[in-house]
Order: structure tokens, then C-alpha cells, then sequence
């Protein structure tokens, strides 16, 4: 069961990204196994958007149009880098006591 809410935490990015690793979070903050995985994966489901921020200011700040292709890019290469993370660490977890 801790692998499952574990893996549970990281997956989740396809259907509930902040909800769901917050919820088990909170629930299982007894298990310190769990709770650091729901952890790891609520800080990576937050950090595009937190990532996206600085990007936002400095698109509109660009005077040119390569300059916001750029920083498309960079937030783009960010958010698929953790998605990626997501779904290699949920199957990590899975395959730990397999």
C-alpha cells in the first residue's frame, strides 16, 4: 500500500497535480516513506508554475520576438522535464519492492 499512495503521488500529474500528493500529504504524514514521496511530488507538480512566473514577467518585458520564443521554449523543456521526473520516479517506486 505505501508503494501505491506513493506512486499514486507522482502520477497523479495526469489527473489531480496538486490536489492529490497534498491530500496523501496530510493523510500519511505518519509514514515518513510516504510522505516524503507525496512531498517530492507536490514540490515537482509546482515547480512549471513556479518556473512559469519569471518567464511571464520576462516575456513581457522582451522586446523581441525571439526573445519570448526563448523563453517558450525554456518553459516548455522545464515542464516536460518534470513530467517526465513524474512518471520515472512512479515507476521507481512501483518497481522498488517489486
Amino acid at each position: 500500500m505505501r508503494q501505491l499512495l506513493s506512486a499514486l503521488s507522482y502520477f497523479s500529474i495526469f489527473f489531480a497535480p496538486f490536489l492529490l500528493p497534498l491530500i496523501i500529504w496530510i493523510a500519511c504524514r505518519e509514514d515518513s516513506y510516504v510522505a516524503m514521496h507525496s512531498k517530492r511530488a507536490l514540490i515537482s507538480h509546482i515547480l512549471p508554475f513556479v518556473a512559469a512566473l519569471p518567464l511571464l514577467f520576462l516575456t513581457f518585458g522582451a522586446e523581441h520576438l525571439g526573445s519570448v520564443l526563448g523563453y517558450i521554449i525554456l518553459f516548455i523543456i522545464i515542464y516536460f522535464g518534470t513530467f517526465i521526473y513524474n512518471i520515472v520516479k512512479g515507476i521507481q517506486v512501483l518497481r522498488e519492492y517489486a
